[in-house]
């Protein structure tokens, strides 16, 4: 189970990328709207599926709902 610890470990880069892939941004569209390369934004991707332990961006999403780092 993540505690609320491990949610703040996340980095504020992390967070913005996650709320733009819940905002069905492309990898591409997210590195622009970011100003960083896609590359980078695949590893911030890869790098919250590996802290909450989830398998794909569908469970990144359902799992930034379920700890509250998304809201409705």
């Amino acid at each position: 189970m993540i505690t609320l610890q491990e949610i703040k470990k996340i980095s504020v880069r992390e967070t913005e990328v996650l709320h733009l892939i819940a905002s069905e941004f492309t990898i591409k569209e997210i590195a622009a709207h970011l100003f960083i390369s896609p590359h980078t934004a695949i590893s911030h991707r890869k790098n919250l599926m590996d802290k909450w332990a989830v398998k794909n961006t569908a469970g990144l999403v359902r799992r930034g709902f379920e700890l509250g780092v998304l809201k409705v």
